[in-house]
């Protein structure tokens, strides 16, 4: 797929913006509680951009448009159960949280529960975060070797350089400032992709028309059992394409992934009040889930006009007539940076393929900081009093950072053929199994829950979700997980 000098330029404007941003955030930082938490003299958009720096991500744009590409409607559930997270952060946990004198979520629970909880759930807590990162680095080489005739290391290395860049700098400020940005020139490039969706199509039943026309009069119908128009809506239409069980609780996921995840928490603590905390959530539960709109309608676009080399050879197999006048995709993962080479104007593709991999390298960039910030504060500091001290406290978590990027980076190249969604929705599903439960015990019903009742239940939830994986349950495992920690809650509760 190849680029011009046009989409070249609007790739380095965008990414010499955001390296600019991250330079200068790094200035309004002189101690780690800078770094971590800004300070906690944030406004609502800097922790809206914290927020959505991490959530709006590779799942969010090129996972999403991907799934859409094979399954329509239903690749909605990660932004609307990013976007209902949010919301319940906002109202349920934000002025808690901050009243609890914690600076992370393992802290809140080892107050309540020990230390033993707090180690055990800062490891397993970073396992699903890390999950989430890899995510990051497969969308990012599925962007960049879209574009350019590299190697898939090389482009996993640029990817994991890139991110550490955008929040080494400047921790919270950076990832905030980051991703006010990126959401200014990400909601550009959603509305620009879905006015051209729309007007190349003529609307919705437009939009209908084509995939009918691709799906039902051509060879592809075959390998999808596709016979009629409402077998075309079912399966592109459907909010639940791929069963209720699979795509609700892939959205549950999500919901319970915000509530556990120490980077969104992070931009709770960084507020300057616990107004600001709520205002800066709700504004990320209402500006993520239109982005997931724009991204399912470039995928239903693209399923009009492209075929995949795995579909090429399937129907080359069954002896069937490749159709010729569809786009080759190498993989599903190409179908949004192929949208904007293909269909948007040159200079302004170029911001939006600046703009995506921003996207990604900030999603990467602000889950690494949650993890690095669960690590040195709950696990590292517990074992050296130096690291206690603001300064080197400060550069060890920037080495974390660099660490679990890179480790990242080489699992990832390992992994760079795996669906992205189902990496985001498996790690938002174990950090809810380990966290949720607990913590909101932790909040809500104090001394209430035994000690060892919560440590089984943050060791029996991600159990429960990997074995379900595992076995191909016939619904999302996330349910069996959460299963496992009330019934183990539930046996240690006690009445005051």
């Amino acid at each position: 797929m190849s680029i011009g000098i046009l989409h070249i330029i609007g790739i380095i404007m965008t990414i010499a913006l955001i390296i600019g941003v991250g330079i200068y955030s790094g200035t309004k930082v002189s101690g780690d509680s800078d770094f971590s938490t800004g300070g906690q003299s944030a406004g609502p958009w800097i922790v809206c951009g914290t927020i959505m720096g991490a959530l709006v991500s590779g799942q969010a744009t090129i996972g999403t448009a991907q799934l859409a590409y094979l399954y329509g409607l239903s690749a909605w559930w990660f932004t609307l159960g990013s976007g209902i997270g949010c919301a319940i952060l906002a109202w349920g946990y934000a002025k808690p949280m901050r009243q609890s004198g914690a600076t992370t979520l393992m802290e809140v629970i080892a107050k309540e529960y020990g230390p033993r909880a707090e180690g055990l759930g800062s490891v397993l807590s970073s396992i699903g975060i890390i999950i989430s990162i890899i995510s990051q680095v497969v969308s990012a080489c599925a962007l960049i070797t879209t574009l350019f005739d590299v190697d898939k290391w090389l482009a996993i290395t640029i990817a994991a350089v890139l991110m550490i860049i955008y929040v080494i700098f400047g921790g919270v400020w950076g990832a905030g400032m980051g991703g006010i940005v990126k959401l200014l020139l990400l909601y550009g490039v959603s509305i620009i992709g879905l006015f051209l969706v729309l007007m190349m199509t003529k609307g919705t039943s437009g939009l209908l028309e084509l995939l009918d026309h691709t799906l039902l009069k051509t060879e592809i119908a075959s390998l999808y059992d596709i016979t009629n128009k409402g077998d075309v809506s079912q399966q592109y239409m459907n909010l639940t394409a791929r069963g209720i069980s699979k795509d609700v609780g892939s959205g549950i996921s999500l919901v319970l992934g915000v509530l556990s995840t120490q980077t969104y928490a992070q931009a709770i603590w960084s507020a300057k009040t616990d107004d600001k905390a709520r205002k800066g959530s709700l504004l990320a539960a209402f500006l993520i889930p239109p982005i997931g709109i724009a991204c399912i309608a470039i995928g239903l676009f693209m399923r009009g006009h492209c075929i995949t080399a795995e579909e090429m050879a399937q129907l080359t197999e069954m002896g069937k007539v490749i159709p010729q006048d569809l786009i080759q995709l190498d993989s599903t993962a190409q179908v949004f940076p192929a949208f904007i080479v293909h269909y948007m104007p040159k200079l302004i593709g170029g911001v939006a393929l600046g703009t995506l991999l921003i996207t990604i390298v900030g999603g990467g960039a602000g889950l690494s900081l949650g993890v690095s910030v669960i690590l040195v504060e709950d696990i590292l500091a517990k074992l050296s009093d130096k690291i206690n001290d603001e300064k080197n406290k400060l550069i060890v978590t920037r080495v974390v950072i660099i660490v679990v990027l890179f480790a990242a980076a080489l699992i990832g190249g390992m992994a760079s053929d795996a669906i992205i969604n189902d990496m985001g929705f498996l790690s938002m599903g174990l950090r809810g199994a380990v966290v949720v439960l607990p913590f909101s015990c932790a909040l809500f019903l104090k001394g209430r829950i035994k000690r060892e009742a919560v440590i089984a239940s943050m060791v029996g939830g991600p159990v429960a979700v990997i074995a379900g994986n595992l076995i191909n349950l016939p619904f999302d495992p996330l349910f069996l997980g959460i299963a496992v920690n009330m019934i183990c809650c539930l046996a240690g509760y006690r009445r005051r």
